[in-house]
């Protein structure tokens, strides 16, 4: 798999947008898991991207380790718990061909949801919205995090109406996808997906993912995101329904 340029076509633009993302693009990662989909199995092809993204955010928490919300996480990381714990029974217990509908589904519904909340028509839970509510809308999130690595808007639906301090939503950020990433991998070792190919794979890919964290970091700040973002969001939709359409033929 590691010589078969076809995966690498795919493999490198996923990686540079998910590092690009951990460098300051946030929501163009979700791409990531879609576009490596179209080239492997997605248990496979998320098995690959988990050990990136923890390296990852060992980053973003140590540079936010002193700001975050310790109530959003004591409500929303126990739903988180029981949404892996879902996506793992899904993948364990049914074919590829369903995976791969569940995250074709997921791409389309993230890109949607995001073309919407750029025209200000984003849908978020009311800021005085109950504790069960918040471990509700993080089963979501653990449920597409396991899935497609996508567990961004359920979390945003819910945490961003609060209006926390800046630095404290990063840090809260930060530390929520964190342990979510990590309480995934028991999914995956369970899943079987921890082989040396797996791990060897993402270790020629990890150095891609640094430069690209890197390079986001350095671009955030000069270039407009907006037309790129509609652009992602759109190959969403597209690459969604290509995912859904080759599981359902």
């Amino acid at each position: 798999m590691q010589l078969e340029w076809t995966f690498y076509a795919f493999a490198i633009p996923a990686v540079i947008l998910v590092g690009v993302a951990k460098g300051g693009f946030s929501g163009l990662g979700a791409l990531g898991m879609p576009l490596l989909a179209l080239a492997l199995p997605p248990v496979q092809a998320a098995a690959i991207l988990l050990p990136i993204l923890i390296v990852q955010d060992a980053v973003g928490v140590w540079a936010f380790r002193k700001t975050w919300d310790g109530r959003v996480l004591a409500v929303m990381l126990p739903g988180a718990v029981i949404g892996i714990l879902c996506g793992w029974l899904l993948a364990a217990r049914v074919s590829a061909d369903v995976v791969l509908a569940a995250v074709g589904a997921i791409s389309i519904l993230f890109g949607i949801h995001r073309l919407w909340a750029e025209r200000r028509g984003a849908i978020a839970a009311s800021s005085r919205s109950p504790g069960w509510v918040g471990a509700i809308f993080g089963m979501v999130s653990g449920f597409t995090s396991q899935i497609a690595h996508a567990g961004g808007p359920p979390f945003q639906m819910w945490v961003m109406p609060r209006r926390l301090p800046r630095d404290v939503f990063v840090g809260t950020t930060a530390i929520f996808f964190a342990a979510v990433n990590w309480i995934k991998v028991p999914a995956y070792v369970a899943l079987g997906q921890f082989t040396k190919a797996n791990l060897l794979t993402t270790a020629m890919l990890l150095p891609v993912a640094i430069a690209s964290t890197f390079a986001g970091v350095a671009l955030v700040r000069r270039v407009s995101a907006e037309r790129l973002y509609t652009l992602v969001y759109v190959l969403m939709i597209v690459v969604g329904v290509k995912l859904v359409w080759d599981a359902v033929a």
